[in-house]
């Protein structure tokens, strides 16, 4: 019993000190710029590994330098609620959780109807809804890895409520919008905003910034077919929601 208190302890101690270390993390980037984030290097290691070079683009770009239509744009199409909320939207996660939860129930039913075909259906897995914040992204992004667990999941709100608490909105988007992933080796909005339109961050148009926000879910297949229909549709619904966004 002794020996199991004493491993308790420790495993609580560990947690404790893991958690102090993110609060210190987290309070430097109130005066400092991340150098990288954790999915910036796990991505870095595959692109390395599996292609043999890095191709990086970054270039880190002050608030006050990026478009305020990019600014707009990502919060319309990821995160409407960003000004409100203190780092966790328990509505979205609720919509998304029925969704998913519906989503898998209609997987089951079909499943359930092939019967003994099934094991010669291609049949696909529901798609997954994640409902996160700006917030939530970041917090994933700069600390987390990319592996889907309720200790993970439960670590990430932490977080969350942590960038809120240390860090001001405008600073929690800044370091969103110069880290996220928009393709292959490209990130930021600089890196992005030159890939794409050969211009800076500050100077692109309302449906360039559309376009860029709509990517952010899955840059890496947008980045392949800029033609997409689903693409241009969606931007332009974007661009139509821009005008009611307040920006912090």
């Amino acid at each position: 019993m002794k020996a199991a208190l004493k491993w308790l302890g420790l495993v609580l101690l560990a947690a404790l000190a893991l958690q102090l270390y993110f609060v210190a993390r987290i309070a430097m980037m109130a005066v400092l710029d991340p150098e990288s984030t954790a999915f910036q290097r796990s991505e870095a290691y595959l692109i390395a590994m599996n292609k043999g070079t890095l191709q990086w683009r970054q270039q880190w770009v002050p608030y006050a330098g990026l478009s305020s239509h990019l600014k707009r744009a990502v919060i319309a199409s990821e995160d409407a609620s960003f000004i409100e909320h203190e780092g966790v939207d328990m509505v979205a996660l609720e919509k998304a959780w029925e969704k998913n939860s519906k989503a898998e129930e209609r997987a089951a039913q079909s499943a359930s109807r092939a019967g003994a075909r099934s094991s010669t259906l291609n049949l696909k897995p529901p798609k997954i809804i994640g409902g996160s914040t700006i917030t939530q992204q970041l917090a994933k992004n700069l600390f987390l890895s990319g592996e889907r667990t309720l200790l993970r999941k439960g670590q990430e709100l932490v977080l969350s409520l942590l960038l809120e608490a240390l860090l001001s909105k405008q600073r929690i988007l800044e370091i969103y919008l110069n880290n996220v992933e928009w393709g292959e080796g490209v990130f930021g909005a600089e890196a992005a905003a030159q890939r794409y339109f050969r211009k800076p961050a500050s100077q692109l148009s309302a449906y360039e910034a559309a376009r860029l926000a709509v990517m952010l879910p899955r840059p890496k297949y947008f980045e392949t077919r800029p033609q997409s229909g689903y693409l241009a549709s969606r931007a332009s619904t974007i661009v139509a929601r821009m005008g009611g966004v307040e920006l912090p």
